[in-house]
């Protein structure tokens, strides 16, 4: 019951990432995405790829992903 709800929830927090227009805030949510995943691959019983999803996807590119947002400008129209 768990992993489907999990899967549900994935789908809409991956529409979410899609739709927002702040590419910050669509980076945060896509890292809160990338540990739902490592979630689910826990609940699959892989726990090296979970540790391996939370490290690389969730936490190593998501934080390079906010430093490349951060060196632009933001300019609003």
């Amino acid at each position: 019951m768990i992993f489907e709800i999990s899967l549900v929830l994935l789908a809409l927090i991956s529409l979410l990432v899609v739709r927002l227009k702040d590419l910050l805030y669509a980076v945060i949510v896509m890292g809160a995405s990338d540990s739902l995943i490592a979630f689910i691959f826990f609940l699959l019983e892989a726990p090296d790829i979970a540790i391996t999803q939370v490290a690389v996807a969730a936490g190593l590119s998501t934080m390079i992903f906010i430093v490349a947002i951060a060196k632009t400008k933001r300019m609003e129209e």
